[in-house]
């Protein structure tokens, strides 16, 4: 399902993924999370794109084909791609380990150059080609149908908790409880911290309590927060304003 302009609905579109390469492995794609990522780039929010393009960045499916050097995935192995399917792979940064950061500009899983000069399709789409580089192993424990958004809307909140080490007898704040808010909450209480959700929404206190925070902090016109001075470790906000 292909944008073919900043306004109109998405439509079909039918293409050809590139050859399967030594180090490639073929994707079914099962399903595939939206971001609002993908709707800011099928919109052109954030720039002219090339149109037809196909968004979609939170993939989850079944490795169908493997290229002759394949050594970490199989057919039938259950994986994820990300954001983004290579990077230059030389520079400092990515000699590092961190592609994310490649000085040369990482491909992205939609809208980057490929390789053989193409622009990269995304997962909104029944199959993908992917370097096995960029794809990741996703657990039996985990249904295929909720491990799309850990691809992108986890990372982002994982990336952080990990970064500054939060663990075990920390107390961290999650400013908001939606899409972000929600995981930075599970995830923070399983690395061990006493989590306290500020939301302006009073409905989200059950859920907040119900995905591991111990306190909840309506945030409204006369909130008192005379309690919480000097009260965290780390904070982290999750809010788009």
């Amino acid at each position: 399902m292909a944008a073919y302009s900043p306004s109109a609905p998405l439509k079909p579109m039918q293409f050809q993924r590139r050859s399967l390469g030594p180090k490639d492995v073929a994707i079914q794609v099962h399903y595939c999370g939206v971001c609002h990522s993908d709707i800011h780039t099928a919109r052109g929010d954030w720039g002219q794109i090339q149109y037809p393009q196909i968004v979609g960045h939170e993939l989850a499916g079944e490795v169908v084909a493997v290229g002759s050097s394949v050594s970490r995935f199989r057919v039938g192995s259950r994986v994820g791609v990300g954001t983004m399917v290579n990077s230059c792979r030389h520079c400092s940064e990515c000699e590092a380990g961190r592609e994310n950061y490649c000085l040369n500009g990482n491909t992205q899983t939609y809208g980057s150059k490929d390789r053989d000069g193409s622009i990269t399709q995304g997962g909104y789409s029944t199959f993908v080609v992917v370097d096995e580089d960029f794809v990741i192993n996703i657990p039996d424990v985990i249904d295929l149908a909720e491990a799309g958004p850990l691809l992108c809307a986890g990372i982002t909140v994982y990336s952080p908790l990990r970064h500054w080490s939060v663990s075990s007898g920390k107390k961290v704040a999650i400013i908001g409880l939606g899409g972000l808010g929600h995981m930075a909450v599970k995830f923070a209480k399983v690395m061990g911290a006493e989590v306290t959700v500020f939301t302006t929404s009073p409905e989200k206190i059950d859920d907040a309590k119900r995905f591991g925070a111990t306190n909840v902090v309506v945030n409204k016109d006369g909130a008192d927060f005379s309690g919480f001075k000097h009260a965290f470790d780390f904070a982290l906000d999750t809010v788009p304003y």
